[in-house]
Protein backbone atom coordinates (compact mmCIF):
# COMPACT_ATOMS: atom_id res chain seq x y z
CA UNK A 1 0.00 0.00 0.00
CA UNK A 2 1.40 3.39 -1.02
CA UNK A 3 2.03 5.82 1.79
CA UNK A 4 0.20 9.16 1.94
CA UNK A 5 2.65 11.84 0.83
CA UNK A 6 2.28 14.98 2.97
CA UNK A 7 3.86 18.42 2.64
CA UNK A 8 3.79 20.73 5.69
CA UNK A 9 3.86 24.49 4.99
CA UNK A 10 4.03 26.68 8.11
CA UNK A 11 6.25 29.63 9.06
CA UNK A 12 6.38 28.45 12.68
CA UNK A 13 9.42 26.26 13.27
CA UNK A 14 7.67 24.69 16.27
CA UNK A 15 4.59 23.82 14.22
CA UNK A 16 6.69 22.36 11.41
CA UNK A 17 8.65 20.19 13.82
CA UNK A 18 5.74 18.89 15.87
CA UNK A 19 3.38 18.31 12.94
CA UNK A 20 6.10 16.54 10.93
CA UNK A 21 7.03 14.29 13.85
CA UNK A 22 3.40 13.35 14.51
CA UNK A 23 2.71 12.54 10.88
CA UNK A 24 5.98 10.69 10.30
CA UNK A 25 5.28 8.44 13.31
CA UNK A 26 2.34 6.92 11.45
CA UNK A 27 3.43 4.10 9.11
CA UNK A 28 0.78 5.08 6.56
CA UNK A 29 2.26 8.56 6.07
CA UNK A 30 5.42 9.85 4.40
CA UNK A 31 6.34 13.48 5.09
CA UNK A 32 7.92 14.83 1.92
CA UNK A 33 9.14 18.02 3.59
CA UNK A 34 8.25 20.74 6.08
CA UNK A 35 8.90 24.21 4.68
CA UNK A 36 8.50 27.78 5.94
CA UNK A 37 6.50 29.34 3.10
CA UNK A 38 4.75 28.67 -0.23
CA UNK A 39 7.77 29.71 -2.32
CA UNK A 40 9.82 26.89 -0.80
CA UNK A 41 6.77 24.62 -1.13
CA UNK A 42 6.41 25.19 -4.87
CA UNK A 43 10.08 24.35 -5.39
CA UNK A 44 9.70 21.14 -3.40
CA UNK A 45 6.47 20.17 -5.20
CA UNK A 46 8.23 20.23 -8.56
CA UNK A 47 10.24 17.23 -7.36
CA UNK A 48 7.37 15.22 -5.86
CA UNK A 49 3.72 16.28 -5.72
CA UNK A 50 2.06 15.60 -2.33
CA UNK A 51 -1.26 13.84 -1.74
CA UNK A 52 -2.08 16.21 1.13
CA UNK A 53 -0.78 19.66 2.05
CA UNK A 54 -1.02 20.88 5.67
CA UNK A 55 -1.06 24.64 5.20
CA UNK A 56 -0.78 27.66 7.47
CA UNK A 57 -2.52 30.82 6.20
CA UNK A 58 -0.50 33.80 7.41
CA UNK A 59 3.05 33.43 6.08
CA UNK A 60 5.78 35.65 4.65
CA UNK A 61 6.46 36.18 0.93
CA UNK A 62 3.16 34.53 -0.13
CA UNK A 63 0.07 34.03 2.00
CA UNK A 64 -1.65 30.66 2.21
CA UNK A 65 -4.80 31.77 0.37
CA UNK A 66 -2.87 32.90 -2.72
CA UNK A 67 -0.89 29.66 -2.67
CA UNK A 68 -4.06 27.59 -2.27
CA UNK A 69 -5.78 29.27 -5.21
CA UNK A 70 -2.71 28.68 -7.36
CA UNK A 71 -2.67 24.98 -6.47
CA UNK A 72 -6.39 24.51 -7.10
CA UNK A 73 -6.19 26.21 -10.50
CA UNK A 74 -3.20 24.17 -11.61
CA UNK A 75 -3.64 20.76 -9.97
CA UNK A 76 -6.46 20.28 -7.42
CA UNK A 77 -4.97 18.75 -4.28
CA UNK A 78 -6.27 17.91 -0.81
CA UNK A 79 -5.35 20.80 1.50
CA UNK A 80 -5.82 20.89 5.29
CA UNK A 81 -5.74 24.37 6.82
CA UNK A 82 -3.91 24.82 10.13
CA UNK A 83 -5.51 27.99 11.48
CA UNK A 84 -5.53 29.94 14.73
CA UNK A 85 -8.68 30.03 16.85
CA UNK A 86 -9.37 33.75 16.51
CA UNK A 87 -12.13 35.81 14.95
CA UNK A 88 -9.74 37.01 12.27
CA UNK A 89 -8.42 33.48 11.81
CA UNK A 90 -11.98 32.15 11.37
CA UNK A 91 -12.81 34.62 8.61
CA UNK A 92 -9.54 33.92 6.78
CA UNK A 93 -9.97 30.18 7.17
CA UNK A 94 -13.42 30.36 5.59
CA UNK A 95 -11.87 32.21 2.67
CA UNK A 96 -9.50 29.26 2.37
CA UNK A 97 -12.41 26.82 2.43
CA UNK A 98 -13.99 28.83 -0.38
CA UNK A 99 -10.76 28.50 -2.33
CA UNK A 100 -10.80 24.71 -2.00
CA UNK A 101 -9.36 23.63 1.37
CA UNK A 102 -10.97 20.42 2.63
CA UNK A 103 -10.56 20.51 6.42
CA UNK A 104 -9.55 22.67 9.35
CA UNK A 105 -7.11 21.88 12.12
CA UNK A 106 -7.49 24.64 14.70
CA UNK A 107 -4.46 25.74 16.69
CA UNK A 108 -4.08 28.28 19.54
CA UNK A 109 -1.84 31.33 19.48
CA UNK A 110 -0.16 30.23 22.74
CA UNK A 111 0.80 26.79 23.99
CA UNK A 112 1.13 25.56 20.40
CA UNK A 113 3.57 22.69 21.02
CA UNK A 114 1.53 21.08 23.80
CA UNK A 115 -1.73 21.59 21.92
CA UNK A 116 -0.39 19.91 18.79
CA UNK A 117 1.05 17.04 20.82
CA UNK A 118 -2.26 16.53 22.64
CA UNK A 119 -4.25 16.59 19.39
CA UNK A 120 -2.03 14.24 17.38
CA UNK A 121 -4.85 11.76 16.72
CA UNK A 122 -7.10 14.55 15.48
CA UNK A 123 -4.46 15.67 12.99
CA UNK A 124 -3.82 12.14 11.75
CA UNK A 125 -7.54 11.54 11.25
CA UNK A 126 -8.00 14.74 9.28
CA UNK A 127 -4.96 14.08 7.05
CA UNK A 128 -6.03 10.50 6.31
CA UNK A 129 -9.55 11.69 5.53
CA UNK A 130 -8.18 14.37 3.21
CA UNK A 131 -6.07 11.78 1.40
CA UNK A 132 -9.25 9.90 0.47
CA UNK A 133 -10.96 13.02 -0.86
CA UNK A 134 -12.30 13.10 -4.40
CA UNK A 135 -10.43 16.16 -5.68
CA UNK A 136 -12.20 15.89 -9.03
CA UNK A 137 -15.56 16.33 -7.27
CA UNK A 138 -14.10 19.15 -5.18
CA UNK A 139 -12.95 20.94 -8.32
CA UNK A 140 -16.39 20.54 -9.90
CA UNK A 141 -18.02 21.93 -6.74
CA UNK A 142 -15.67 24.92 -6.71
CA UNK A 143 -16.47 25.60 -10.35
CA UNK A 144 -20.19 25.85 -9.54
CA UNK A 145 -19.59 28.17 -6.56
CA UNK A 146 -18.95 31.86 -6.34
CA UNK A 147 -15.54 32.81 -7.70
CA UNK A 148 -13.06 33.02 -5.18
CA UNK A 149 -14.74 27.69 0.38
CA UNK A 150 -14.75 22.08 8.03
CA UNK A 151 -14.61 19.87 9.45
CA UNK A 152 -14.22 19.10 13.01
CA UNK A 153 -11.25 16.82 13.71
CA UNK A 154 -12.04 13.19 14.42
CA UNK A 155 -11.91 12.67 18.18
CA UNK A 156 -10.54 9.40 19.50
CA UNK A 157 -12.99 8.76 22.32
CA UNK A 158 -15.77 6.40 23.25
CA UNK A 159 -18.19 6.47 20.34
CA UNK A 160 -21.61 7.37 21.71
CA UNK A 161 -24.83 7.30 19.70
CA UNK A 162 -27.66 9.84 19.78
CA UNK A 163 -29.15 8.03 22.82
CA UNK A 164 -26.64 10.06 24.86
CA UNK A 165 -28.62 13.22 24.05
CA UNK A 166 -32.25 12.16 23.47
CA UNK A 167 -34.33 8.99 23.34
CA UNK A 168 -35.21 7.31 20.02
CA UNK A 169 -38.50 8.19 18.29
CA UNK A 170 -41.51 6.23 19.52
CA UNK A 171 -44.98 5.76 18.09
CA UNK A 172 -46.33 7.00 14.79
CA UNK A 173 -45.12 9.95 12.79
CA UNK A 174 -46.77 13.25 13.60
CA UNK A 175 -49.68 14.46 11.54
CA UNK A 176 -48.86 16.65 8.60
CA UNK A 177 -48.88 20.43 8.98
CA UNK A 178 -48.30 23.34 6.62
CA UNK A 179 -44.97 24.12 8.31
CA UNK A 180 -42.20 22.12 6.62
CA UNK A 181 -38.58 21.68 7.64
CA UNK A 182 -35.45 20.49 5.82
CA UNK A 183 -32.53 18.95 7.75
CA UNK A 184 -29.07 18.81 6.16
CA UNK A 185 -26.03 16.99 7.57
CA UNK A 186 -22.50 17.17 6.17
CA UNK A 187 -18.81 17.13 7.05
CA UNK A 188 -15.67 17.02 4.88
CA UNK A 189 -16.32 19.00 1.70
CA UNK A 190 -19.55 20.31 3.17
CA UNK A 191 -18.65 23.98 3.36
CA UNK A 192 -18.37 24.11 -0.41
CA UNK A 193 -21.34 21.81 -1.02
CA UNK A 194 -23.62 23.81 1.29
CA UNK A 195 -22.79 26.98 -0.57
CA UNK A 196 -23.84 25.38 -3.86
CA UNK A 197 -27.18 24.26 -2.38
CA UNK A 198 -28.05 27.37 -0.38
CA UNK A 199 -27.14 29.85 -3.12
CA UNK A 200 -29.70 28.15 -5.37
CA UNK A 201 -32.61 28.58 -2.92
CA UNK A 202 -35.10 31.50 -2.96
CA UNK A 203 -36.45 33.28 0.12
CA UNK A 204 -39.69 31.27 0.05
CA UNK A 205 -38.00 27.89 0.59
CA UNK A 206 -38.76 25.82 3.73
CA UNK A 207 -36.87 26.51 6.93
CA UNK A 208 -33.57 24.60 6.99
CA UNK A 209 -31.56 23.15 9.90
CA UNK A 210 -27.90 22.31 9.18
CA UNK A 211 -25.18 20.41 10.99
CA UNK A 212 -21.76 20.96 9.43
CA UNK A 213 -18.90 19.40 11.39
CA UNK A 214 -16.76 22.43 12.22
CA UNK A 215 -14.78 23.61 15.27
CA UNK A 216 -15.97 26.28 17.68
CA UNK A 217 -15.52 29.91 16.63
CA UNK A 218 -15.77 29.04 12.94
CA UNK A 219 -19.51 28.41 12.57
CA UNK A 220 -20.61 32.00 13.20
CA UNK A 221 -18.20 33.28 10.54
CA UNK A 222 -19.32 30.48 8.22
CA UNK A 223 -22.98 31.45 8.64
CA UNK A 224 -22.16 35.12 8.08
CA UNK A 225 -20.30 34.28 4.89
CA UNK A 226 -23.20 32.23 3.51
CA UNK A 227 -25.66 34.94 4.52
CA UNK A 228 -23.73 37.46 2.41
CA UNK A 229 -23.94 35.18 -0.63
CA UNK A 230 -27.46 33.74 -0.43
CA UNK A 231 -31.02 34.97 -0.92
CA UNK A 232 -32.07 32.98 2.15
CA UNK A 233 -31.14 34.30 5.58
CA UNK A 234 -28.36 32.22 7.11
CA UNK A 235 -27.36 32.40 10.78
CA UNK A 236 -25.83 30.37 13.56
CA UNK A 237 -28.60 28.60 15.47
CA UNK A 238 -29.78 30.38 18.63
CA UNK A 239 -31.57 28.50 21.40
CA UNK A 240 -35.32 29.15 21.38
CA UNK A 241 -35.56 30.84 17.97
CA UNK A 242 -38.28 29.73 15.59
CA UNK A 243 -37.29 28.18 12.26
CA UNK A 244 -38.99 30.30 9.64
CA UNK A 245 -39.35 29.74 5.87
CA UNK A 246 -36.45 31.24 3.99
CA UNK A 247 -34.16 30.91 7.02
CA UNK A 248 -31.20 28.57 7.48
CA UNK A 249 -29.85 27.73 10.95
CA UNK A 250 -26.26 26.40 11.21
CA UNK A 251 -25.40 24.37 14.33
CA UNK A 252 -22.84 26.18 16.51
CA UNK A 253 -19.47 24.44 16.77
CA UNK A 254 -19.10 22.65 20.11
CA UNK A 255 -22.88 22.40 20.72
CA UNK A 256 -25.61 19.98 19.73
CA UNK A 257 -28.46 21.39 17.65
CA UNK A 258 -31.96 19.91 17.92
CA UNK A 259 -35.48 20.85 16.91
CA UNK A 260 -38.49 20.99 19.22
CA UNK A 261 -42.10 21.54 18.29
CA UNK A 262 -44.44 24.09 19.82
CA UNK A 263 -47.92 23.83 18.33
CA UNK A 264 -47.53 23.97 14.56
CA UNK A 265 -44.09 25.60 14.72
CA UNK A 266 -40.49 24.43 15.16
CA UNK A 267 -37.86 25.95 17.41
CA UNK A 268 -34.09 25.53 17.80
CA UNK A 269 -32.58 23.85 20.83
CA UNK A 270 -28.86 24.41 21.31
CA UNK A 271 -27.46 22.26 24.11
CA UNK A 272 -24.26 20.92 25.63
CA UNK A 273 -23.63 17.20 25.87
CA UNK A 274 -21.13 14.46 25.13
CA UNK A 275 -19.69 13.83 21.69
CA UNK A 276 -22.01 11.69 19.55
CA UNK A 277 -20.28 9.65 16.86
CA UNK A 278 -17.24 11.60 18.10
CA UNK A 279 -18.82 14.89 17.01
CA UNK A 280 -20.47 17.87 18.62
CA UNK A 281 -22.58 19.00 16.83
CA UNK A 282 -23.76 15.62 15.59
CA UNK A 283 -25.91 15.01 12.52
CA UNK A 284 -27.54 12.02 14.22
CA UNK A 285 -28.73 14.22 17.09
CA UNK A 286 -30.30 16.75 14.73
CA UNK A 287 -31.91 14.09 12.54
CA UNK A 288 -33.32 12.17 15.51
CA UNK A 289 -34.87 15.32 16.95
CA UNK A 290 -36.39 16.13 13.56
CA UNK A 291 -37.78 12.59 13.25
CA UNK A 292 -39.37 12.91 16.71
CA UNK A 293 -40.89 16.36 16.41
CA UNK A 294 -41.56 16.76 12.67
CA UNK A 295 -42.02 13.26 11.23
CA UNK A 296 -43.43 13.43 7.71
CA UNK A 297 -43.26 17.24 7.80
CA UNK A 298 -39.47 17.13 7.39
CA UNK A 299 -37.11 16.09 4.61
CA UNK A 300 -33.58 14.89 5.37
CA UNK A 301 -30.41 15.10 3.27
CA UNK A 302 -27.03 13.60 4.10
CA UNK A 303 -24.14 15.03 2.14
CA UNK A 304 -20.40 14.70 1.65
CA UNK A 305 -18.42 13.71 4.74
CA UNK A 306 -16.23 11.14 6.45
CA UNK A 307 -17.59 8.50 8.82
CA UNK A 308 -21.16 7.47 9.58
CA UNK A 309 -22.63 10.37 11.59
CA UNK A 310 -26.19 10.95 10.40
CA UNK A 311 -26.79 7.56 8.77
CA UNK A 312 -28.91 6.17 11.61
CA UNK A 313 -30.65 9.49 12.12
CA UNK A 314 -31.62 9.64 8.46
CA UNK A 315 -33.09 6.14 8.78
CA UNK A 316 -35.14 7.35 11.76
CA UNK A 317 -36.42 10.27 9.67
CA UNK A 318 -37.45 7.84 6.93
CA UNK A 319 -39.16 5.55 9.45
CA UNK A 320 -41.01 8.60 10.83
CA UNK A 321 -42.52 9.20 7.40
CA UNK A 322 -40.25 11.93 6.03
CA UNK A 323 -38.62 11.78 2.57
CA UNK A 324 -34.84 11.28 2.65
CA UNK A 325 -31.95 11.60 0.22
CA UNK A 326 -28.18 11.16 0.04
CA UNK A 327 -25.62 12.90 -2.14
CA UNK A 328 -24.19 10.62 -4.81
CA UNK A 329 -20.61 9.34 -4.83
CA UNK A 330 -19.53 11.16 -7.97
CA UNK A 331 -20.26 14.62 -6.54
CA UNK A 332 -19.05 13.92 -2.97
CA UNK A 333 -15.63 15.07 -1.86
CA UNK A 334 -15.73 12.20 0.66
CA UNK A 335 -18.35 9.49 0.13
CA UNK A 336 -18.45 8.28 3.74
CA UNK A 337 -21.60 9.55 5.46
CA UNK A 338 -23.85 9.16 2.37
CA UNK A 339 -22.44 5.69 1.73
CA UNK A 340 -23.32 4.54 5.25
CA UNK A 341 -26.82 5.98 4.98
CA UNK A 342 -27.36 4.22 1.65
CA UNK A 343 -26.03 0.97 3.15
CA UNK A 344 -28.63 1.19 5.94
CA UNK A 345 -31.43 1.80 3.43
CA UNK A 346 -31.99 5.27 4.91
CA UNK A 347 -31.92 7.22 1.64
CA UNK A 348 -34.96 7.05 -0.63
CA UNK A 349 -33.14 9.05 -3.31
CA UNK A 350 -29.48 9.36 -4.33
CA UNK A 351 -28.84 12.75 -5.89
CA UNK A 352 -25.97 14.71 -7.43
CA UNK A 353 -25.13 17.91 -5.60
CA UNK A 354 -26.54 19.99 -8.46
CA UNK A 355 -30.06 18.59 -7.93
CA UNK A 356 -30.45 18.93 -4.16
CA UNK A 357 -31.78 22.50 -4.19
CA UNK A 358 -34.42 21.75 -6.82
CA UNK A 359 -35.62 18.67 -4.87
CA UNK A 360 -35.94 20.83 -1.73
CA UNK A 361 -38.06 23.33 -3.65
CA UNK A 362 -40.26 20.68 -5.27
CA UNK A 363 -40.95 19.06 -1.91
CA UNK A 364 -41.56 22.37 -0.18
CA UNK A 365 -44.11 23.41 -2.83
CA UNK A 366 -46.39 20.40 -2.23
Amino acid sequence: MNKIKVLVVDDSAVARQVISEQLAADPAIHVLAAVADPIFAMTRMKMDWPDVIVLDIEMPRMDGITFLRKIMSERPTAVVICSTLTERGAATTLEAMAAGAISIVAKPKVGLKKFLEDSANDLLGVVKSAARANTRALNATLTSMAPAKLTQPVHVAEKLCADAILAPPAGHAMTQTTERIVALGTSTGGTQALEVVLRALPRDCPGIAVVQHMPEKFTAAFADRLNSLCAVQVQEAVHGERLLPGHVFIAPGGKHFMLRRGGAYYYAEVVDGPLVNRHRPSVDVLFRSVAKCAGRNAMGFIMTGMGDDGARGLLEMKQAGGPTAAQDEQSCVVFGMPKEAIRLGAAQQILPLSQIASVILQWGAH
